[in-house]
């Protein structure tokens, strides 16, 4: 893996982050800490497995 490849892929999970990461805090009502590190820590996980799943789909 090259330094372009490596580039795009911390950019394609930092996307899928904070977009996921916007949709919780649109979600709820109010945001204390604990809810932005949960949300931040749950749509980290969820960018990870978007890429996870768009790599398997493309290498077939």
């Amino acid at each position: 893996m090259n330094a372009r490849t490596t580039g795009r892929a911390v950019l394609e999970v930092l996307g899928w982050w904070a977009g996921l990461t916007l949709l919780w805090q649109v979600l709820i009502s109010t945001a204390d800490t604990l809810e932005w590190v949960a949300g931040a820590s749950a749509a980290l996980v969820g960018a990870l497995a978007a890429r996870a799943a768009r790599r398997a789909v493309g290498a077939r």
